[in-house]
């Protein structure tokens, strides 16, 4: 009703009238969602009292009154300046209610502004948000403030006015000189420690000042525009490049195409539609917590460490038993088999003796219900002996804290002579070092960690998780319990979403489940809340790499030493195997000559990280991406030059020693630039980079090299069981899982393919270990190519049984695949088949030898533009131009949802979302506690953070003779396209630097948040917060 209000009023009342009107107008459009907006009250926002109210500074700036009003005392009228009086506490009474906001409406020569920053342009809190309001006395063309009111909130623990600033601008002609005055004294005014509740101290000042430019350009071009001041921009010492600053952001509706190829007269090759798709969208889809329950489930709870590294001393359970519903609580005492662990056994099903990071599982309560099991598992009393905590990359490499699992860890690949090549790069100059840091980042699947346990007779065991591999789910909780795998049986149907993530952090919490189902024999759900789950279930590794290259005159890489580490966590988990990938991947997709990387897996006391999509392949990728954009800006030359010059060419070995055969890097590559007009649009970002001080944008291009194939080469196998039935139906299980990425889609178009029937015959049942067993994770982009496979090969003797019956009917009877089906029934022909597939041609040991980890390698590039305001950090992603290589596309449709998907999760990674935990960068959180656990403070893109131009074609006419159907794997490649955008945001910071004067050669880490986009394009305002001369450093959890 606000907002229509306001917008009913703008229209009605006179301009000059309406200007605080307008400006509660435009920060209600950021004011959390439509659906929150609808739903909440204005007096519910200013009674919080909120330190980060979008609405309370301009509650103040307006000079806002509010009437709270008591049954016995009657109304009180409060400034709004003088409401807010400490933390979440306003000037109001217990038996008082907000009645009214009495708002006065503005003058001639009186104009309001609102500003806010926050990392997610939408839906998002503030990180500092702003009011302010000025009336000006103009006398001989000359503008002097006569009243002028800053609200700022994020700057203290409630909304706060600035006074000392205020009085001092009274009377003050609005020049630069009085600019000067008052960002100075706003630094006085609103003093910040640099460990403030959270962090970004330089920052939030560094804003704070922004936003009063940004406000003093806007009142500089309106005295102009509404004819009060003839030049009050040029009095203000502002010119037309200045004018931009003042800008509000209004992002117009995107727009895009899709390119791709159609195979005509094939079941694959089509764009057919997700075969779940209508029930997802109508709700109907059953997740695992959506499955009816048997009888007498209990709910369980975890009972967790909360600190990060400690001794137990006692875990106490009594007041836990005592609860009215509970029915056991179990701890280490209680499994038989207590340790566990996904590749070794270097963890506890429940913590005996230590706990070795916040979140670490102690024990578990199961009770009647989930509310009760949650209130008995905080009533678990924990006595801890607390140990020194190692909270970093950095403090695991102090203290020498490594994972040292031979042959899982501690690798290196070495190829060509480095040590020569790096001695002659230096003889001429043509050196750079540097540490580069990437962040991790949070799965956020839509469906938490998930497991439902219940116990047949004779010792059968039966569950159904969310996860991405039930094999490993069958494998632990049969080795906790002691029991054979041929009395376990896992299933599921579907997964909302895993990325990785699932893969083996699911199977503990499962075997957790499995425990309490296994003594009490009653059933038992394990469902973990959004914010619990985000906390203990690990995510992508955080990388620190320290690297040295060596370059030509030209460009040329020609060698690279590189060391790179990764914050294991308190496990193993796939660490290494993940290391593994990012040394693989750590040439990019560049040929160098010579190259050592090596890699150390950190063991630190934090929950384990885990896989995610591209396994190590982005971090190792990225890197190679910083090194390569330095050199460039070394030699001055533009960044895609240079990349370019250094591609691999067809028949080129990597320094794994795997030749390049078949390669699409540079078609696409050339397609890419060529479509996305890429030099023609460099010139158009210098043009307007020069016309605009405070608004700069970048354009980067950045090429894809992915190898597909389970590094642990064993996993390379997959089955598949077919059965056709009577009435010409098939039915297919297959040792895959579907997680929304349409794998049981594509192996249904498969299976029609090489059957000759329609997809809509096929149907794909739940996984199960009872139906294909030992099969491998749902992962490494792989399972399309390995299930698909194994469905071509149970179809191969299909078809070859089916062959007599089909002559016998002759050619038209045999079109109906029923008459066929029943025909061999009748001859007892077997209409079930077991296929069975396994990656040929691979080979590699870590022994010092080459060979082909790799079946093949996808490709791709992507060429993205980005608009950076240089005062906030505030990025707008204005056009994508991806071309993906996919082989022949099973199915399009999903093959561009791949993409299209994978790249906005990447462009997260590197451009928006970051985990902040308790460390010594970030002394405000607890030790080892995650902050971000909540989309409250973790934010992911949404699909207002999409390129406003976003273009994906699939490359044309680029067969696969390595796959099923001649396809290529999509899942994992098209996320690393999203450097791109992160490189394109470098450019527009380089070029802000570039034109104050500043260096333009520095590691840019990721993920480029508005923190470490506004401190690194620098300026006067950041300096009076930032004194050092190196570019600013973001603290990062890493």
């Amino acid at each position: 009703m606000l907002e229509h209000a306001c917008v009913r009023l703008v229209k009605e009342l006179p301009e000059e009238q309406t200007s605080c009107l307008r400006a509660i107008k435009e920060q209600l459009r950021w004011f959390a969602g439509p659906q929150v907006r609808n739903v909440s009250s204005i007096g519910g926002d200013v009674c919080t009292g909120s330190p980060i109210s979008d609405l309370n500074p301009l509650w103040i700036a307006c000079g806002a009154t509010f009437t709270v009003e008591s049954l016995d005392r009657g109304a009180r009228h409060i400034p709004a300046g003088q409401f807010f009086k400490g933390y979440r506490t306003c000037d109001m009474k217990p038996d008082e209610i907000l009645t009214t906001i009495a708002l006065p409406l503005n003058r001639r020569g009186e104009y309001v502004r609102e500003f806010k920053q926050s990392h997610r342009r939408e839906d998002d809190i503030a990180i500092v948000t702003s009011g302010m309001r000025a009336r000006f006395d103009v006398v001989d063309g000359v503008a002097t403030v006569s009243e002028v009111v800053l609200g700022y909130g994020g700057m203290s623990f409630k909304t706060v006015s600035c006074p000392k600033t205020q009085a001092l601008l009274i009377g003050k002609p609005w020049n630069d000189d009085t600019l000067k005055l008052a960002l100075a004294s706003l630094a006085e005014d609103l003093p910040m420690a640099p460990d403030v509740p959270g962090g970004m101290c330089e920052f939030r000042r560094s804003l704070a000042n922004s936003f009063f430019f940004k406000f003093y350009v806007d009142c500089s071009r309106r005295l102009e525009a509404d004819g009060l001041v003839g030049n009050a921009l040029a009095a203000a010492g502002l010119d037309a490049a200045d004018v931009s600053a003042a800008d509000r952001f209004h992002r117009p509706s995107p727009k895009g195409a899709q390119y791709f190829q159609i195979q005509e007269g094939k079941q694959v090759g089509q764009a057919v539609m997700h075969q779940a798709a209508e029930v997802q969208v109508t709700g109907e889809a059953e997740y695992c917590d959506d499955i009816a329950k048997p009888v007498g489930t209990l709910h369980g709870a975890l009972v967790m460490s909360t600190v990060p590294h400690a001794r137990l001393v006692k875990v106490d359970p009594s007041a836990a038993l005592a609860m009215p519903g509970v029915h056991g609580y179990f701890g280490a005492a209680d499994v038989p088999h207590n340790d566990t662990g996904p590749v070794v056994y270097d963890e506890e099903v429940f913590a005996s003796e230590f706990v070795t990071c916040v979140g670490h599982q102690i024990g578990i309560v199961v009770a009647e219900t989930q509310d009760i099991a949650l209130e008995a598992a905080r009533l678990v009393q924990v006595q801890y002996e607390e140990l020194p905590a190692l909270l970093s990359i950095d403090d695991a490499v102090a203290a020498g804290s490594y994972h040292e699992y031979p042959p899982f860890t501690d690798h290196t690949i070495e190829d060509g002579d480095v040590e020569a090549a790096m001695a002659a790069c230096a003889a001429a100059g043509r050196v750079i070092e540097g540490e580069a840091r990437c962040g991790g980042q949070e799965h956020f699947y839509l469906e938490p960690m998930a497991n439902l346990v219940w116990c047949g007779d004779n010792d059968e065991v039966h569950t159904i998780s969310s996860t991405q591999a039930p094999m490993k789910h069958q494998k632990l909780i049969a080795k906790a319990l002691g029991l054979p795998c041929n009395k376990v049986v896992c299933k599921i149907k579907r997964v909302g979403g895993g990325f990785g993530g699932k893969e083996t952090r699911a199977a503990f919490l499962n075997v957790c489940a499995a425990i309490p189902a296994f003594h009490l024999r009653k059933p038992v759900s394990l469902v973990l809340d959004r914010h619990v789950d985000m906390a203990i279930t690990g995510a992508r590794h955080a990388f620190l790499g320290k690297y040295k290259v060596g370059y030509s005159a030209e460009g040329k890489i020609l060698a690279l030493d590189m060391r790179l580490y990764n914050n294991a966590g308190n496990s193993l988990d796939l660490s290494g195997a993940i290391m593994d990938r990012a040394l693989f991947h750590s040439d990019g997709a560049y040929k160098i000559p010579n190259i050592r990387v090596t890699g150390k897996c950190c063991k630190t006391h934090m929950p384990s990280n885990t896989a995610f999509r591209g396994f190590g392949g982005p971090q190792g990728v990225l890197f190679a991406e910083m090194w390569m954009d330095r050199v460039a800006r070394r030699l001055n030359k533009a960044a895609e030059e240079v990349r370019e010059l250094n591609l691999y060419e067809e028949g080129e070995t990597c320094h794994f020693g795997q030749k390049m055969v078949s390669s699409q890097l540079k078609a696409c590559w050339e397609q890419a630039t060529g479509s996305a007009s890429l030099a023609e649009r460099r010139a158009s970002v210098v043009a307007f980079n020069a016309a605009h001080k405070h608004k700069k944008r970048g354009i980067a291009a950045t090429p894809v090299k992915f190898g597909i194939s389970f590094t642990a080469l064993f996993f390379n196998q997959a089955g598949a069981l077919i059965h056709c039935y009577l009435d010409g139906t098939v039915l297919v299980t297959h040792g895959g899982v579907e997680m929304g990425q349409g794998l049981h889609t594509k192996m249904a178009q498969v299976c029609a393919q090489e059957l000759g029937i329609t997809t809509d015959k096929v149907y794909i049942a739940e996984t199960s270990t009872d139906k294909v067993p030992n099969a491998s994770p749902t992962a490494a982009s792989s399972s399309s190519d390995l299930y698909g496979a194994a469905v071509v090969d149970a179809c191969r003797q299909l078809n070859e049984r089916l062959a007599p019956v089909k002559a016998k009917l002759g050619e038209e009877a045999s079109k109906d695949f029923a008459a066929v089906c029943n025909a061999a029934y009748f001859s007892r022909v077997d209409l079930s088949a077991h296929g069975w597939y396994v990656t040929p041609n691979l080979e590699w040991e870590w022994d010092g030898t080459k060979g082909n980890p790799f079946n093949y390698f996808c490709f791709g590039a992507a060429v993205s533009e980005v608009e950076v305001d240089t005062l906030s950090g505030d990025i707008n992603l204005l056009r994508t131009d991806i071309v993906m290589d996919v082989g022949d596309s099973i199915n399009p449709a999903l093959d561009v949802g791949q993409v299209e998907g994978g790249f906005v999760q990447g462009m997260g990674w590197v451009a928006l979302e970051e985990l902040i935990f308790g460390d010594k960068d970030h002394t405000w959180v607890k030790p080892g506690t995650l902050f971000t656990a909540g989309p409250g403070t973790y934010k992911i893109p949404t699909a207002n953070d999409i390129p406003l131009e976003f273009n994906v074609t699939l490359l044309h006419n680029a067969p696969n003779p390595r796959a099923v159907a001649s396809s290529k794997a999509v899942g994992e490649p098209p996320f690393l396209l999203a450097n791109s955008v992160l490189f394109a945001i470098k450019d527009a910071v380089c070029e802000a630097r570039m034109a104050l004067g500043l260096g333009v050669d520095f590691d840019f880490n990721s993920p480029a948040t508005p923190e470490r986009v506004r401190m690194a394009c620098a300026g006067p305002i950041t300096k009076l917060f930032y004194k050092s001369d190196e570019v600013y450093r973001a603290k990062l959890t890493c």
